[in-house]
């Protein structure tokens, strides 16, 4: 990895903001995003790559190899819960390993959002339909989580797998984004044009103001990983990285995309904090969020994107 790139990664004004969201914590400054305009930021990123990514995906052909990067998405999901969940259930319990390894199978919206502005500030766009792929592997790696709390502790599991998967699709991210996608794929070029200004020209200001509100948030919640010791830290720290690096070496075989093959590795590398907790706290009550959400947010968000994104660009390039 070339160390100008982890350095030009470094100085990135997003990820600056997202250092002083956690220096202002440290400092215990009252630097705070409104509630209301931090979930208003959120709508707007998620409208904003749904909608771009529909209009990619309504000038896409649909192929063998649109086709291989969906079901290998999809075994993504299932892979990562399932062996992250036996590596971790002897050291976190049955119930915690089951939120973690549905939190790091599933995907963080934030961290695509980022990874898109990235690589797109290299010259390397990536296709439409990864933005149904996002959607897509949200609910999987949830269901995997629970139905192995559901097997191997026969309690706490409380939701129906049915009414899971429904959970999952009808959450309020995932449905924005797919609803986006939908409604940027309907629209014709001339439609689009006349909001180019709002999903383009803003994204990366809205995307800094973001990510200072999620600093401060993760600085937040440091603390509630203390009592358990190292182990989330380096869960937190390795696994992504080897997820990511992974598949960004096996990904060569479904497409020689630069733009795809990266997205696929940040996705498969970072760790959801929105569609998961929500799900555990009702499906797994017994996990504790205080765990698997600061590991998620604190730890494996900043690690992606200061040293995910540069690492697997660098093998991919």
């Amino acid at each position: 990895m070339k160390i100008s790139l982890l350095i030009e990664n470094l100085t990135n004004p997003a990820l600056l903001f997202f250092v002083l969201g956690i220096l202002a914590v440290r400092l215990k400054s009252d630097l705070r995003i409104p509630a209301n305009s931090s979930k208003f930021i959120s709508i707007y990123l998620l409208f904003s790559i749904g909608f771009k990514g529909g209009q990619e995906l309504a000038h896409s052909a649909i192929g063998v190899e649109l086709i291989l990067q969906f079901i290998f998405a999809i075994l993504i999901a299932i892979l990562i819960p399932l062996y992250t969940f036996f590596l971790i259930r002897k050291k976190f319990g049955v119930e915690n390993a089951g939120a973690i390894a549905a939190a790091y199978g599933s995907v963080s919206a934030v961290t695509f959002v980022t990874g898109i502005s990235f690589i797109e500030s290299f010259g390397f766009p990536s296709s439409g339909y990864m933005v149904a792929i996002l959607a897509l592997m949200e609910a999987p790696a949830i269901v995997v989580g629970v139905i192995l709390v559901k097997k191997y502790a026969n309690s706490s599991a409380q939701m129906k797998t049915r009414h899971l998967i429904s959970h999952s699709l009808t959450n309020g991210s995932v449905l924005l984004i797919l609803g986006s996608l939908i409604i940027g794929m309907l629209a014709n070029d001339a439609q689009a044009e006349g909001i180019k200004p709002f999903t383009n020209d803003l994204f990366k200001g809205f995307l800094a103001i973001f990510l200072l509100d999620m600093g401060i948030v993760s600085g937040q919640k440091l603390k509630g990983l203390f009592q358990f010791g190292w182990t989330p830290l380096l869960f937190g720290t390795l696994i992504p990285l080897i997820n990511g690096t992974i598949v960004a070496l096996v990904s060569v075989y479904l497409t020689d995309q630069v733009g795809n093959r990266f997205i696929l590795a940040v996705l498969a590398a970072s760790a959801s904090y929105i569609a998961v907790p929500a799900a555990m706290k009702m499906s797994v009550p017994k996990a504790d969020p205080g765990l698997y959400l600061p590991m998620a947010l604190a730890i494996t968000f900043p690690v992606n994107i200061t040293i995910g994104l540069p690492i697997y660009y660098a093998i991919i390039v």
